[in-house]
């Protein structure tokens, strides 16, 4: 008995003698024998399968993609490493977005990036015509990944070209600014949504469960670092006009944004402290390190450090009464691990939990891209960009002054509803 290379069944034969070209025939509605466990489309245009595995096994998942004509279509407004690197690899497996623009001063890298994509010529715009993406039907939507102090021009613009906006964190260089990307696209009356790609990251949302659901108990600390050693001194990173300031705003944010995330609460009082090795030339403008303590309405506190010139080192802790979780590595692309401490029958216990972790840069994307479907607020929106500003701004205003900085509760809502495959 031989079986066949493309089926595995005998002699090209189905089940009771049925032949391949014999079952085309007759079609799939003439075949309801129970041997066939065919898909099934509803009306929606979404395929399903019967359940095979028994019910003690994870459910089946059929993922489900947008036709290319109905996804939202994106401009990627600079053409940097995390724009080609990381965001146009994750629109090749977005199930709701697709990439039907670009934007650069290199058009001659632009074209070269286009021609991988399947961006038409006449799609590729210098940042002097990127007005121009008013007219491009195509593009509903801009993603950008420009130097910090780009950030509110480029999405003053779009707003105004009529295009939502999906902007790279930080959000901006300044708390001013940040209102003025939020008051141009209200007006104009587009979404705006900050890419903070860790909310829509697996094992953090898995962590968020487990504090709403008290399973650390009461939360006491809070404490993380985020450092990476920085090269070339001529990098727009360590120019302070274009960044903004050093690693607090690059990657101390995602410390500071996990604190106020995971734990639900904003900070009154942060103490900041930063430092610099006047004899490091990639340290002219920027500061290399810097330390801070957030402090919250219930007691609950997070201490926290990066820098630019230790080795890389992403991690954090949150601890409970009844519990601790930690990430390590945490804020990374991939590799993310999660682990859990408690006490177990009287002993202490050490948990790891291997999470399936989806590629971060294709949820947020695709929670924008439903965003704009549905007209509907991001979960992760100008505001929350705007309250990690200010909080920024405070802790460099510690460093300066010496001493600690209060601050006011938001006087707006940080955060839209949860993203769709969320709990």
């Amino acid at each position: 008995m031989s079986l066949s290379k493309q089926d595995g069944t005998p002699d090209g034969k189905l089940p009771g003698g049925l032949t391949r070209r014999g079952f085309l025939r007759l079609g799939t509605g003439a075949l309801a024998t129970p041997w066939i466990a065919s898909a099934h489309a509803a009306g929606s245009g979404e395929v399903h399968f019967p359940p095979i595995q028994a019910p003690t096994e994870k459910p089946e998942k059929t993922e489900q993609f947008d036709p290319p004509g109905e996804r939202v279509g994106f401009a990627v407004v600079g053409l940097g490493r995390i724009a080609v690197n990381e965001m146009l690899p994750a629109f090749a497996r977005s199930k709701h977005a697709r990439v039907t623009s670009l934007v650069s001063g290199d058009r001659d890298k632009a074209l070269k990036i286009a021609r991988q994509y399947g961006i038409p010529e006449q799609a590729v715009f210098d940042y002097r015509d990127h007005d121009r993406l008013a007219d491009h039907k195509a593009t509903q939507a801009v993603y950008i990944a420009l130097p910090n102090s780009m950030h509110a021009e480029y999405t003053v613009r779009a707003a105004q070209a009529g295009k939502h906006v999906f902007c790279e964190k930080p959000m901006a260089n300044s708390v001013a600014e940040c209102q003025q990307m939020i008051d141009a696209c209200a007006k104009a009356q587009r979404l705006l949504m900050i890419a903070y790609r860790s909310q829509y990251e697996a094992n953090d949302r898995a962590i968020l469960k487990m504090v709403r659901a008290r399973r650390l108990g009461t939360l006491r600390e809070f404490i993380s670092s985020n450092c990476q050693n920085q090269g070339d001194p001529d990098q727009w990173r360590h120019k302070k006009a274009l960044a903004g300031g050093g690693p607090l705003p690059d990657v101390g944010i995602y410390c500071l944004n996990a604190a106020r995330f995971l734990s639900g609460e904003e900070p009154v009082e942060v103490i900041g402290h930063t430092w610099a090795n006047p004899n490091d030339p990639r340290f002219r403008e920027i500061e290399e390190a810097v330390h801070f303590i957030l402090r919250f309405p219930s007691g609950f506190t997070a201490t926290c450090t990066s820098s630019y010139s230790g080795h890389n080192a992403k991690f954090l802790r949150l601890i409970g009464s009844e519990a601790w979780v930690e990430l390590d590595p945490a804020y990374s692309y991939s590799g993310i691990r999660l682990r859990v401490g408690r006490l177990v029958d009287g002993k202490d216990s050490v948990q790891e939990i291997a999470l399936e972790s989806d590629d971060q840069f294709v949820k947020e994307l695709d929670h924008m891209a439903q965003c704009v479907k549905a007209n509907r607020r991001p979960h992760t929106p100008g505001e929350e960009g705007l309250q990690d500003m200010r909080v920024i701004e405070a802790i460099y205003q510690s460093a300066r002054e010496g001493r600690p900085v209060t601050l006011a509760p938001p006087a707006f809502s940080v955060r839209g509803p949860v993203p769709e495959d969320s709990d």
